[in-house]
């Protein structure tokens, strides 16, 4: 993931983004969230790699992973 995903704060105001690319993890993960294919986000970012798109989700996961926050929480906001 780490060879994929940079984060500068020059780039995107320090979001992070595919390497070599101004395209953030957040576009690629809300894409797939919103029902496009990876193909099709191929086919949009011909730039871009399936192992591209695959370290975006890795790194959301990754921070989905960092904090437990209780349903109840989320459901009393």
């Amino acid at each position: 993931m780490i060879k994929r995903i940079s984060i500068n704060p020059n780039v995107c105001h320090g979001q992070a983004c595919i390497k070599g690319t101004r395209i953030p993890v957040h576009q690629v993960v809300r894409m797939l969230a919103n029902g496009d294919s990876i193909e099709e986000l191929l086919e949009q970012y011909p730039s871009i790699t399936r192992n591209d798109v695959l370290a975006c989700l890795n790194y959301a996961a990754s921070l989905a992973e960092e904090q437990v926050t209780p349903v109840e929480v989320l459901l009393n906001t």
